[in-house]
């Protein structure tokens, strides 16, 4: 029996299951995926903390760069043109009737956002929306 393969396995299971627990505490609320290990089912996040923060706690005052998928480049595009909070950007996605679509191509139209950081930003108000409205 070759010795090698068992003991990489279980090292491997071991290192997965190390990676799954080091994600398990990051995993509060919603958009986590499971991972299956040795040692039961985890839950790993998918979402930025940034977006985690964000859907925390109510929008108040924040500025538009505390949006999961705005930097300080697209979030000084943004301020630039009115969208200076982000309450504003809420507004925004509120009225266009919270159609995701719709509101990345309004998003890529204004800042120049990318697929990724208007696919961030328009879950992080969904998302904030389930949770406060």
């Amino acid at each position: 029996m070759g010795r090698g393969r068992p003991s990489t396995s279980r090292k491997w299971r071991g290192a997965q299951a190390q990676w799954a627990l080091g994600w398990a505490g990051a995993a509060v609320g919603t958009g986590a995926a499971e991972v299956e290990c040795g040692r039961g089912t985890w839950k790993m996040s998918s979402t930025s903390q940034k977006h985690r923060d964000f859907v925390a706690e109510p929008m108040g005052e924040k500025p538009v760069g505390s949006l999961a998928g705005i930097g300080e480049v697209l979030g000084k595009k943004l301020a630039e043109k009115g969208f200076d909070k982000a309450y504003v950007v809420l507004g925004q996605f509120l009225v266009l009737r919270k159609d995701e679509e719709l509101f990345r191509e309004w998003l890529k139209d204004t800042c120049g956002a990318n697929a990724k950081q208007s696919r961030d930003c328009s879950g992080c108000l969904r998302e904030w929306c389930d949770a406060f409205l």
